[in-house]
């Protein structure tokens, strides 16, 4: 077994595969999520310490049975995404950004923060050994998976005083392949204020598949989620955040606690200024959104997401009213950002703001 020492003080082990798999991929027919790559990063953090620290054959975990997470969701974790540089290096996104929103979602759920120093060491290295992975047609990428889970083995509910850090990868497709249908909530809701919406707990997600699945068997794609209290103020759908342009201007709800705070979201509102648009974080109601598409004012629906980068609406229901959003040819805004974004990511244009990282 090979150890390799990075920048930092935590010893990272290389267990390389013996043989890739990489042969076995039919990289022209990426289903999201479904095929993996070579290896994985473990990390084990017992008696107040990270140990173990090892990159791997990518296979199965073996847990304890009465393990914090299965039991009481102690779990989080990041999305995010390497790309090829037009150079051939691998690319990271705004690394920085992700391991700040993985130790506040830690925090908010009483986990073991992960060392900024080991959270990234571990993925540039784990990065730069599967690069080869990494596909190179448009709106593809290599995602990566960082997650953290309470290890504890016993019943009863208080935080766990162990933790394993998984990081994996897989090479992906577009995570929206085509323009997506909304419909807005009306009896289940995402988050509320005070509550986990802002971290990326699993339970978030677990808990939206129900009205997803319901969504789905009314011919939708996903769920505009509304706020708490009236159902009148937009949150979020799905995975993403969401922005409204509106006349000459691009509005996005604002971070309210309940809110996720978007990578892709911060990306785009800093974009937008930077070309000098009219960009504006505060509640928006759905019925603003709905008198705005009478008037004729409704030019853009998109969501920003990791996996997405943008997703333009399509379609867009509330309580029965069929909102049909401009020809996504016609569409400014959004195109200009998923495009900024991957040419950004890509090197095909100049990177103003310091957010890619070569390897």
């Amino acid at each position: 077994m090979e150890r390799v020492k990075m920048k930092t003080s935590y010893d990272i082990k290389v267990n390389k595969v013996t043989e890739s798999r990489i042969k076995t991929v039919d990289f022209d027919n990426l289903v999201f999520g479904r095929v993996f790559s070579d290896h994985m990063f473990t990390a084990d953090f017992v008696d107040g310490e990270w140990r173990n620290c090892e990159i791997q054959p990518f296979g199965n975990l073996t847990l304890h049975p009465a393990s914090n997470v299965l039991h009481y969701g102690q779990a989080i974790f990041e999305g995010m995404k390497a790309f090829k540089h037009q150079d051939g290096s691998p690319v990271l996104f705004r690394l920085d950004e992700h391991v700040k929103r993985f130790n506040f979602s830690a925090s908010r759920l009483c986990m073991a923060e992960v060392p900024e120093e080991l959270f990234c060491s571990a993925i540039e290295k784990l990065v730069s050994m599967d690069r080869d992975w990494i596909p190179t047609f448009d709106g593809a990428s290599l995602y990566i998976r960082p997650y953290l889970i309470g290890t504890d083995g016993y019943l009863g509910v208080k935080p766990s005083q162990s933790f394993k850090f998984i990081i994996f990868t897989c090479p992906v497709g577009p995570y929206y392949p085509k323009p997506v249908t909304l419909v807005t909530a009306e009896e289940y809701v995402r988050a509320v204020k005070g509550g986990v919406g802002e971290a990326k707990a699993a339970g978030n997600y677990a808990a939206s598949l129900l009205p997803m699945k319901k969504a789905n068997e009314l011919g939708y794609d996903q769920v505009m989620w509304m706020d708490a209290h009236e159902f009148k103020y937009i949150q979020e759908v799905g995975t993403m955040n969401l922005f409204f342009v509106i006349g000459n201007k691009v509005v996005t709800p604002k971070t309210d606690g309940a809110i996720l705070r978007g990578i892709t979201r911060k990306s785009f509102i800093d974009i937008l200024k930077h070309k000098g648009y009219s960009v504006e974080e505060r509640a928006i109601t759905i019925d603003e959104v709905i008198n705005a598409y009478k008037a004729g004012d409704l030019k853009e629906v998109f969501g920003s997401g990791t996996a997405a980068v943008a997703s333009h609406v399509s379609e867009l229901t509330h309580k029965g009213f069929k909102m049909v959003l401009p020809p996504i040819e016609d569409r400014i805004i959004g195109n200009m950002l998923k495009k900024e974004i991957n040419d950004i990511r890509t090197g095909n244009i100049s990177d103003p703001f310091g957010w890619i990282q070569k390897l």
